[in-house]
């Protein structure tokens, strides 16, 4: 199925994008292929499309919740 990168608007399989889920109760995951539910926003592999939804707080917008350093960490680890 295809996705679009919540930066750079680029369309790509979802196996090919770094997934991230806020679940019912306000989790948010970076999740790979698991089988979470929820709110999902997509990002291009790429380090330019990472850093800014990083830094532009797209991401924030996008799941409409905070997201928290370790998360961005675990996003950046991703690459």
């Amino acid at each position: 199925m295809q996705r679009k990168c919540v930066v750079c608007g680029k369309y790509d399989d979802r196996e090919n994008m770094i997934r991230i889920t806020k679940t019912a109760d306000g989790q948010v995951f970076v999740n790979g292929n698991s089988k979470i539910f929820g709110r999902s926003a997509y990002i291009c592999y790429n380090k330019t499309c990472v850093e800014e939804a990083l830094k532009k707080n797209r991401l924030q917008k996008v799941l409409k919740t905070q997201i928290s350093e370790d998360l961005k960490g675990k996003i950046i680890n991703e690459l």
